[in-house]
């Protein structure tokens, strides 16, 4: 009996079997609890999955030798922070084991008194289901009671590195002659081949700059503040080139984000924020390099030259 029992025990290479697994792409999130005693617990997790939609159910699990698992068994709610991808740092600080994971975080109290962040891609309120034992995990599974969806690019974790989002090559095919792109007298008409141009090049580039963790608006605001083209707050709408609503909620983002300072007249970047506009930057240049590269210098001056005649500057 002995023998037939070791012989269908599996044994894997514990290193191996995390490597392999993670092939398997996932978002980032941190679940955070609160028991009644007013103990705050925040865990970063990959384990995050659906499981019913009637009832609303998700599980995840979390390692039994875990200091925080006793208030989430305890705490009568949890939550699902689903990260944006700009959201690293905050990943990383719930990662780590310390006394005060809370300290300088921005968060507000959710159902069941669980923390909920903000600018998240996703948050879940979560009503505790039930509790499943799963090999040194305890598997925990939640009634969600209510969501939020932002819309921004997640963080995602794949091969023990942060990663993002990129729509895939293939759906990104083009028309392969120019009478497919540009049918009949059309092909002659600037103000179609412009308007096409910017869709285009916008289709292509706005996915890695959203993968990025900021909206389009905040990216613009990020990038006019770093270029100093604005000098006050009355320059700003003219230089995002955006309705003035949305102008005003991805300043207030960007403000709590702690990436930019309200001086009054105008805004002015922190050193994190000129560190965002930087990779922004890098972004741009990046595509502009993949689109305009095999063009020469002159063509490239020239062009730009031609735009800036239009737009008059």
């Amino acid at each position: 009996m002995n023998s037939m029992n070791s012989q269908n025990e599996i044994t894997f290479d514990s290193k191996a079997f995390r490597r392999a697994l993670g092939n398997f792409a996932t978002g980032v999130t941190i679940m955070t609890a609160q028991n009644e005693k007013g103990e705050k617990v925040g865990v970063t997790a990959n384990s995050f999955n659906s499981v019913s939609l009637e009832p609303p159910l998700i599980l995840w699990s979390i390692d039994k030798r875990s200091s925080s698992y006793e208030v989430f068994a305890e705490a009568s709610h949890f939550a699902v922070n689903i990260l944006a991808a700009d959201q690293i740092e905050l990943s990383n600080k719930f990662a780590r084991s310390k006394e005060d994971k809370y300290a300088n975080v921005d968060y507000e109290l959710g159902v069941g008194q669980a923390p909920l962040f903000k600018e998240c891609s996703a948050v879940f309120e979560c009503e505790r289901y039930n509790i499943v034992e799963g090999g040194d995990h305890w598997i925990i599974i939640g009634r969600v009671v209510s969501f939020q969806d932002n819309g921004r690019s997640p963080l995602l974790y794949h091969q023990g590195a942060y990663s993002s989002v990129l729509p895939h090559p293939s759906l990104n095919a083009k028309a392969t002659t120019a009478a497919e792109i540009f049918p009949g007298r059309l092909y002659d008409n600037m103000y179609y081949l412009l308007t096409q141009a910017v869709r285009a090049y916008t289709n292509d580039y706005q996915p890695k700059q959203l993968a990025s963790g900021f909206r389009t608006s905040e990216a613009r605001l990020l990038l006019v503040l770093e270029s100093k083209t604005a000098t006050s707050k009355d320059d700003l709408q003219r230089e995002v080139a955006m309705p003035i609503r949305e102008i005003e909620q991805a300043t207030e983002i960007l403000v709590r984000k702690g990436l930019m300072i309200d001086t009054g007249n105008s805004y002015e970047l922190t050193e994190q924020g000129k560190a965002s506009a930087q990779m922004l930057y890098q972004i741009a240049e990046s595509h502009q390099e993949d689109v305009f590269g095999q063009y020469t210098d002159a063509d490239k001056a020239l062009f730009k030259k031609m735009l800036k005649d239009l737009i008059g500057i």
